[in-house]
Formats: C-alpha cells, sequence, structure tokens
C-alpha cells in the first residue's frame, strides 16, 4: 500500500539523519523503528490510519495533537517522549530557525478576548492546579537560590525575591498584576507590612484568592479584583506582574507598559516577570510547539523577544534597571511539576477528560525541555519611571541577596 511505502521511507530517514531510540507499530502489528538499538525507550502506538497524516509531518504540533486527540499512545518515561519527539520534529523542519519558528503570530487583543483566553487556561479547576502546584499554588517560575530547595520553598523564595528586588516598604502599595490565588499579596501584606491590590480575569482565583486572604484575616490590607487591569485607577508605589505579559501580545507591549507607568508613582519600582522566546525574530517555541500550546494550552499567547521587552518598556516611559534571566529555574521549576502530575495522574483523570489530561501532560514536560535548551527563556525586569536621576538608583544588587535570604528563613 502507498502508506505502508511512505512509512518505511520516512522511517529509514529517521534511522539515517537521528537515529532515535523509538519505534513505531501499527493497529495491524506492523512496526518500524527509527534507530539501531536492542529495545526502544519509546514506543509511538498508531491507533488507526487517520493518524498517519500527523505522523508523516512530526512537527510537534502534529505530534502532540495525536496524543491529545488519542490517535496514538505512548509506552516510555515521559523525559524520554519529550526527547524522541523534539528529535522527531528536527527532521522534519530543516533548520530550527526556519520560516515555520521565525514566522512572528499576532492576535487581536480584546479586553473580552483576553478573559475569555485567561478563563480557558486557569478555570479548569482550582483542584486541578492543586494537584501538582506547590501549597500556595503558585503557578509561575520558582527561584532555587541554592538548587536543591524543595518546590514550596523555591516558590517562597521566589515571592521574597520579587518584593526584596522592588524594595517593598512596610506602609507602601502594591499592585499586583495577574494576582493568581494571591500567593503574591498575602505575602506582602504579611511579611513586608504592604497595603495590596490584586486583579485577576480568572474567577476561580479571584473566589480562592479572596477565601484565602480572609482566612489569613488580611482583608483590611489586601483587595482582590477580578478586574483588568486597564480598567485599575489611581497610582501605586510598587507593581508586580507574574506570568502575565505573554498575554498582552507583542504589538501592545508599549500600550502595556505605558499603562503601568501611568499607574506608578512617581518614585516607584515595578517588576516584570514574564517568558520571553529565544529566537530574535519573536517566533516562540520552536519545532511547531508554539502552534500547539496555542491551540490548546494558551490561546493567543505571544512571547517577545527579551529585546522586545526592553525597548517597550521604554517605549511606554519605563527605564529598566535590574535584569535577571531565570530559565534554569523555571526548567527546575516546570520538572517539579511534571513529577508531581505524573505522581497524581489517576486524580488528574477523574478531574478532566483525557484530553486535557493529555494535553497538560505534555505541556509541562515539554516546556521542562524547551527551557532546558534555551528554546525559551523567562526574564524578571525591574524598571521605574523613565527620567529620573542616577543617584536615586542602587549602587549594587547586594541588597537583593542580604535581605532575600534572611526573609526566607525567618518565615
Amino acid at each position: 500500500m502507498l502508506w505502508e511505502k511512505k512509512l518505511a521511507q520516512w522511517s529509514a530517514g529517521v534511522r539515517a539523519r537521528a537515529n532515535l531510540p523509538a519505534r513505531l507499530t501499527l493497529w495491524d502489528g506492523q512496526s518500524f523503528d527509527f534507530g539501531n538499538f536492542s529495545g526502544p525507550a519509546v514506543t509511538l502506538h498508531v491507533k488507526s490510519p487517520a493518524a498517519l497524516s500527523l505522523m508523516l509531518q512530526p512537527t510537534l504540533d502534529n505530534l502532540g495533537e495525536a496524543y491529545v486527540k488519542s490517535k496514538i499512545d505512548i509506552e516510555g518515561k515521559l523525559s524520554d517522549v519529550i526527547d524522541i519527539a523534539y528529535g522527531l520534529a528536527r527532521t522534519s523542519i530543516d533548520k530550527p530557525g526556519g520560516a515555520l519558528q521565525n514566522m512572528a503570530r499576532y492576535f487581536t487583543h480584546t479586553k473580552s478576548s483576553d478573559k475569555k483566553s485567561i478563563q480557558y487556561h486557569y478555570d479548569v479547576s482550582n483542584a486541578f492546579y492543586q494537584l501538582w502546584l506547590d501549597p500556595n499554588m503558585v503557578y509561575s517560575c520558582a527561584y532555587f537560590e541554592n538548587g536543591d530547595e524543595d518546590l514550596a520553598t523555591a516558590q517562597l523564595k521566589k515571592i521574597d525575591h520579587i518584593l526584596t528586588k522592588i524594595q517593598l516598604k512596610p506602609g507602601q502599595t502594591l499592585l499586583d498584576i495577574g494576582c493568581g490565588w494571591g500567593a503574591l499579596v498575602i505575602r506582602a501584606a504579611q511579611k513586608f507590612g504592604a497595603r495590596c491590590v490584586g486583579v485577576t480575569l480568572s474567577q476561580n482565583q479571584f473566589d480562592l484568592a479572596n477565601e484565602r486572604v480572609k482566612a489569613a484575616g488580611l482583608e483590611d490590607r489586601i483587595e482582590i479584583r477580578l478586574q483588568d487591569y486597564r480598567d485599575v485607577t489611581g497610582q501605586f508605589d510598587r507593581i508586580t506582574s507574574v506570568g502575565m505579559f505573554e498575554h498582552v501580545g507583542r504589538k501592545n507591549l508599549p500600550d502595556y507598559f505605558k499603562r503601568v507607568q501611568q499607574l506608578l508613582a512617581d518614585d516607584g519600582v515595578v517588576m516584570n516577570h514574564g517568558i520571553t522566546s529565544s529566537d530574535p525574530e519573536g517566533g516562540g517555541v520552536s519545532y511547531g510547539g508554539g502552534d500547539f500550546i496555542d491551540r490548546y494550552v494558551f490561546p493567543n499567547g505571544e512571547l517577545p523577544h527579551i529585546s522586545l521587552a526592553l525597548q517597550a518598556m521604554q517605549q511606554g516611559g519605563l527605564e529598566a534597571f535590574d535584569v535577571e534571566n531565570l530559565r534554569r529555574h523555571y526548567a527546575q521549576t516546570l520538572r517539579c511539576w511534571s513529577d508531581a502530575y505524573e505522581a497524581n495522574a489517576a486524580k488528574a483523570r477523574e478531574l478532566v477528560d483525557e484530553e486535557k489530561f493529555r494535553i497538560w501532560r505534555v505541556y509541562l514536560a515539554g516546556c521542562a525541555y524547551a527551557f532546558e535548551n534555551d528554546d525559551v527563556a523567562i526574564y524578571q525586569i525591574v524598571g521605574r519611571k523613565a527620567g529620573r536621576a542616577a543617584k536615586t538608583l542602587p549602587w549594587s544588587r547586594r541588597y537583593i541577596y542580604d535581605n532575600t535570604s534572611a526573609l526566607s528563613a525567618g518565615s
């Protein structure tokens, strides 16, 4: 048959180019090896001819679709599965920096579309996220100060790291854009004595964050709002945005930072913590991974290169004065999340359908690979209003590290 000939030619090409320890088996018992091995590390079971068109063009998007739609099943360690997926994808695209990767994708971002996208991702269920996040439900890159911390400790250190970077002081006002389930504002009020406003577009996050604020007895110091950041008014001494600007859109970044600048007090400090593309052309996750994420995980998400983020900050009237790459930290964070997800797979399947379960399984493990291998990065950028005197800047970064460890140790 024609497809048998195509499969044989394709598998021979993969063996010659990549020599992967993987085997493809068909619904009728036929098998094709992608390398020379005594036993495959990964076996892909094709369940019907409907999957063949996807397998013969093995971008990460096509492979991901075949898996999440249950057109294929996979045997093997999840880390090996992701390695094989990237290996197959490389054979389908001649150059990692080719047209598929570098095609900049732009989406229309309105308040309505942004809210819909956020709710699609975050309103799966709080119970689902609790299975694999730390107890404080911090859904962003942790900070492994020494590299041997458990996830809960590293997440607390991340929050302290941020709040120390912005030199938060008792009595100051803090706006947290995209506040999640409230961990940062609760910490800011409890340990730093700040008065906080947290905004989110997720109903589930809003509800649980308010419950947590009430349980902590901080209702007089923290206000959680179900609100778009563009609708916030007033001025704040400090502003944080953690894992939110990925949803803004590259074309909208100058306006986003301009709005932050308008909300910031004249002597205020802002910190933006967000994922960036390692492609200077802003192509996002390579080998079709960005297409999969947009369709199944983060609708309308766009990753700028760090250079574009810094340019947009300046265009928005903000001066960046501290930039830190946390890529190694996010690779470790995602490994922790993926391991916890695998350990709680049975419970996760009780909370979501099979497609959603598979989406999150490959997403978490795939992102760990992407951060480990410099496909994407993440930066914390500390800034302030542009045009201020140089003498108002700190001489060094010592204040960050001297104070962060002490705060975390005393928590």
